[in-house]
């Protein structure tokens, strides 16, 4: 491996999913002025709108989309062509 490839800062990081609380820690070189206190540790926080613990891909729970208006709007605003 080469030497002197990784960056100075990796340092663990934590990292806070805003939408439903969930913290985790990783390491990571992102800089950041929050901070978080984890079990006596004071460590950065990166606040995030969306993780894998809210994402509806990961936790399977699908938001409904409401198609139903948007094609109708469609549909009113230009109608069947083919005539």
């Amino acid at each position: 491996m080469k030497k002197d490839i990784h960056p100075e800062n990796y340092r663990p990081v934590a990292f806070k999913d805003l939408s439903n609380g969930d913290v985790f820690i990783t390491r990571s070189t992102v800089n950041t002025k929050d901070t978080i206190e984890i079990e006596g540790e004071t460590l950065p926080l990166v606040k995030l709108e969306i993780s894998s613990s809210s994402h509806p891909f990961f936790t399977g729970k699908a938001k409904m989309v409401d198609t139903a208006g948007r094609v109708d709007k469609f549909l009113s605003r230009y109608g069947n062509r083919k005539k």
